[in-house]
């Protein structure tokens, strides 16, 4: 079995079908760990989450603050201590999902879920595929031509469409991570949505003239595309080159490797390990991407480069800063990976059988 999915002789249409199912699964189960993740790094970037509801009005009959500990002006009417900065400091991934459930409520832990819906479906149905026909492809040419290169034929291939698929739908990723990275400052007030945010991150107001034209503000869709890139691409080889060897070994460890429950088991475990060694080793270039992409100074966004920004996190937290947020991106990633190849792969499988079933009859 040179690949465990290249036997499956589907359409394109069919593997993109199976990759956005695979997609719109994976993005309703891990959002909370991907805002718990994003709020991590734009706190340790400075995104001030302190006085976000200092605005008070009383009234004569107004019920007083509740347990929670905002707005603080209640409390200092009541005659207490306002709250403490800690009180708006996040201290890890718990604390987190702890103080936007206290403070937002526990909707708000899948802030961004629409944006990462309309960014994972066309996304992974771009990726995935691609990955599938890029592979196949190469792997037959080196096969031929250059057996040695054939076991670097996954990290290329992974490369390559992760690529493609990230340049095609980099501006809803853009929308996703201001979403979820800025608290809200009032209350149940309607949040806005993927094309709002992105409609202000295009118009935003500024003073630099030179900034105005409309082509120039087209180019705020793709700030940081270059950080994601550089998050991404290397997530994609270090994630394919380790899960296709650990997918094969497990497959061949197996009696019957071609039933559903082994295809399962073995997808589901070797993204579950690829996804969580490309997190880890990553997460220094996803705090970038999310410093860039938060970055709220025009001139400053259109001229950093992830080099600089690197160095900046460095230089502000150290080996620490560049790590932050790896507990929950970790957490995602395994998941994610394991969800959306199980997935894809059993999904094809049941095609495959499907349109094979009468001949066997």
């Amino acid at each position: 079995m040179s690949s465990p999915s290249s036997d499956y002789n589907l359409s394109l249409y069919e593997r993109a079908l199976s990759a956005a199912g695979a997609a719109f699964l994976s993005a309703i189960i891990v959002n909370p760990l991907d805002v718990a993740k994003t709020r991590l790094q734009a706190q340790a970037a400075g995104v001030p989450y302190q006085n976000l509801y200092s605005t008070c009005h009383f009234e004569t009959n107004t019920m007083l603050a509740d347990a929670r500990c905002f707005p603080s002006c209640y409390r200092s009417l009541l005659g207490e201590p306002p709250c403490s900065p800690q009180s708006f400091q996040y201290k890890g991934t718990l604390d987190v999902f702890h103080k936007v459930i206290q403070q937002e409520g526990f909707t708000r832990l899948w802030r961004g879920t629409g944006a990462s819906l309309a960014l994972a479906v066309p996304t992974v149905g771009i990726y995935m595929p691609c990955y599938d026909i890029f592979r196949n492809y190469m792997e037959e040419s080196t096969n031929k031509n250059a057996p040695s290169m054939t076991p670097y034929v996954p990290l290329v291939a992974g490369s390559v469409a992760r690529s493609l698929a990230c340049v095609t739908c980099y501006p809803v990723e853009l929308a996703r991570t201001r979403m979820q990275a800025f608290k809200d400052g009032q209350q149940g007030t309607k949040l806005p949505g993927v094309l709002k945010t992105l409609v202000g991150v295009v118009y935003a107001d500024t003073s630099t003239k030179k900034l105005h034209s409309s082509f120039s503000n087209s180019r705020f869709l793709w700030t940081g595309l270059g950080a994601q890139l550089s998050r991404d691409v290397p997530f994609s080889a270090v994630c394919w080159a380790t899960l296709e060897p650990v997918r094969r070994g497990l497959l061949r460890m197996s009696d019957n490797e071609s039933s559903l429950a082994t295809i399962l088991g073995a997808n589901f475990s070797a993204g579950f390990v690829a996804g969580s060694l490309a997190g880890a080793t990553t997460c220094p270039l996803d705090v970038a991407k999310t410093r860039r992409q938060i970055e709220k100074d025009r001139v400053r966004a259109l001229t950093m480069t992830t080099r600089q920004t690197l160095v900046e996190i460095w230089r502000d937290g150290g080996i620490k800063g560049l790590f932050t947020g790896v507990g929950p991106r970790v957490a995602r990633a395994g998941p994610s990976v394991g969800i959306v190849v199980s997935f894809y792969e059993v999904v094809k499988y049941a095609l495959y059988n499907r349109r094979h079933q009468p001949c066997e009859n």
